[in-house]
């Protein structure tokens, strides 16, 4: 990739910085910021935001749909392509930090990756491209049942 460092900030805490008060390690190339904004406009052009909401949407309410009577899922949540699904022990709700981390590595193994975490490690971090097609989605979806069953 090609790094690029930004903040935001209310115009407030700008008015009282001065030009020099602030520096990135990442600011100011010129390459890295032609690719930022090829970036930002495919974005724009392709509503990356409005289509992961709705692939979003559609992913929880399959993976909600597919484990709703596995007692080994306490919740699926997300936000857009950013989903969580919490895996416990039992119906008694304790954390099972083993049961993700076997469902991760099982994934692996049928080539889709995702994340553990969670303040307990017991979370499946799900977040794809923004570019996932649907049927791709469902092939998470596929291969995280496969894992739990």
């Amino acid at each position: 990739g090609l790094p690029i460092g930004a903040f935001v900030c209310s115009a407030k805490t700008a008015g009282v910085m001065s030009a020099g008060t602030h520096g990135s390690t990442f600011g100011g190339n010129p390459v890295c910021c032609a690719a930022a904004i090829a970036t930002i406009r495919y974005h724009l052009q392709h509503t990356l935001a409005q289509t992961a909401r709705e692939k979003g949407d559609w992913f929880v309410k399959e993976l909600r749909r597919r484990f709703s009577s596995n007692p080994r899922v306490a919740e699926v949540r997300g936000r857009g392509l950013m989903v969580g699904v919490e895996l416990v022990q039992d119906a008694a709700g304790a954390p099972s930090p083993e049961l993700a981390r076997h469902v991760r590595a099982d994934c692996r193994d049928n080539d889709v990756l995702i994340g553990v975490g969670g303040l307990y490690g017991n979370v499946l971090r799900i977040q794809p491209p923004l570019v996932i097609s649907e049927e791709q989605l469902g092939q998470v979806v596929d291969a995280v049942a496969k894992s739990l069953s």
